[in-house]
């Protein structure tokens, strides 16, 4: 029985591929700019790079470890906008190689994520763009490989945790995003999975993290709004909810909501029975409370902080650029960014309480993202499905694979963008 299965989803993927076609055809068909673009090579990614073990998978397709052949290791990353940089002076150059099939290629396209990422990468807090690929049935990118996991991950495996720490990782996190907004780029999908270290804790680079995932970041320019509805529940602005237009200051906000869970080891925004049209609705209000056991210790500074980030006024929410600021330069601001100077001791006492949130929050963050994934499969059309298998299912080996997307992440060591 299961070689009849087998033999009748062959047939089915093969049909279904033909309908769509090459990955170059779907591109031509969205109009995608990565058909005239010269700096997107046109031949198979594994002449540059030799595969490895699969990094993870989802509903669009694959992410692979891939090592960059001698006779391409000195090349710059294409991504480098100013003075260029040796991308690999260790011994073996490893890249994350995120594979997009043509099924990909059709719900969501490339160009925006290519283009966002080329302005920004090379920022040191950003997951490098080396190079992209179009060939065969496949848009591809080699991507910098993220070693270190998802920040939440490595915050919950620690013992001691301080709000000295927490403060390490929101400063990353606000400079990486003050360099998208420099360059007029708005991610609009800041959440934990998308914050990364760029290796193993002990190592020169072990505590750095790396915002990654551009897939939903868009070129804005000043006094533009946008009004596309995106992004990941919990973490959204009021003003994409409530379906106004909006800019930069969305990032912002969700930069107050991730150090609330910093601090606090849960989120701002909850219900007990986990229904979206209840967070929803206190996100539109900004009903968010500092209760206590959680803040009973926690520093009034970075409440203020959190405070003048999660505002319904836009015009009063803080820009990064502000957060880093001295009082003295800031305009009609109080003094909340101060906690990031603050070098008092209380800032190294362990935080009562956060490790046991923590846990709690990084399990059902987990949970949920699989209910997720299975609900998302049963309300795909048989024919959207067929399409998604004859994406993913491919190997490298037999000359294809594709990589997960936001609806379906890879693991963070995947480094997806």
């Amino acid at each position: 029985m299961g070689n009849a299965c087998g033999a009748g989803s062959s047939g089915a993927v093969r049909e279904q591929r033909a309908k769509e076609g090459s990955a170059e055809q779907m591109c031509k068909r969205r109009g995608s700019s990565v058909i005239t673009d010269r700096k997107i090579k046109r031949h198979d990614v594994r002449q540059d790079y030799d595969l490895g073990k699969l990094l993870g998978e989802g509903a669009f397709g694959k992410v692979h470890a891939g090592t960059l052949k001698r006779s391409e290791s000195e090349k710059a990353p294409i991504s480098t906008t100013e003075g260029g940089e040796s991308p690999c002076p260790e011994e073996k150059c490893e890249r994350a190689i995120k594979f997009l099939g043509v099924a990909a290629l059709k719900a969501t396209g490339v160009d925006d994520e290519i283009n966002t990422m080329r302005r920004v990468s090379h920022h040191h807090n950003i997951v490098k763009l080396y190079d992209c690929y179009l060939h065969g049935d496949h848009f591809v990118m080699a991507l910098e490989l993220c070693r270190g996991g998802e920040l939440f991950d490595r915050i919950v495996a620690k013992q001691h945790y301080s709000e000295r720490e927490a403060r390490k990782c929101f400063a990353q996190m606000v400079e990486a995003i003050g360099h998208c907004h420099a360059h007029e780029i708005v991610h609009r999908d800041l959440k934990p999975e998308n914050l990364l270290y760029a290796d193993v804790e002990g190592t020169p680079n072990g505590e750095v993290i790396k915002l990654a995932d551009f897939g939903l970041a868009s070129i804005i320019h000043e006094d533009q709004h946008l009004k596309s509805i995106c992004g990941s529940p919990g973490y959204l602005a009021p003003e994409i909810l409530t379906r106004q237009g909006y800019g930069k200051e969305v990032d912002m906000w969700t930069c107050g909501v991730i150090l609330y869970v910093l601090l606090a080891g849960y989120p701002p925004f909850w219900d007990p029975r986990n229904r979206e049209r209840v967070i929803e609705a206190k996100i539109k209000r900004a009903e968010y409370e500092f209760d206590e056991p959680a803040w009973k210790d926690i520093s009034p500074s970075a409440k203020e902080l959190i405070s003048q980030l999660m505002t319904l006024d836009v015009e009063k929410r803080l820009t990064a650029e502000e957060c880093f600021e001295d009082h003295e330069h800031r305009h009609d601001r109080s003094g909340a960014p101060e906690w990031l100077r603050d070098d008092t001791e209380a800032m190294d006492c362990h935080i009562p309480h956060f490790c046991d949130n923590m846990h709690k929050y990084v399990l059902r963050r987990h949970l949920k993202g699989v209910v997720d994934a299975v609900i998302a499969t049963k309300r795909m059309g048989s024919s959207r499905l067929m399409g998604l298998f004859a994406s993913a299912s491919e190997t490298p080996t037999s000359g294809a694979a594709t990589e997960a997307t936001p609806a379906a992440e890879a693991p963070a060591a995947a480094t997806t963008a």
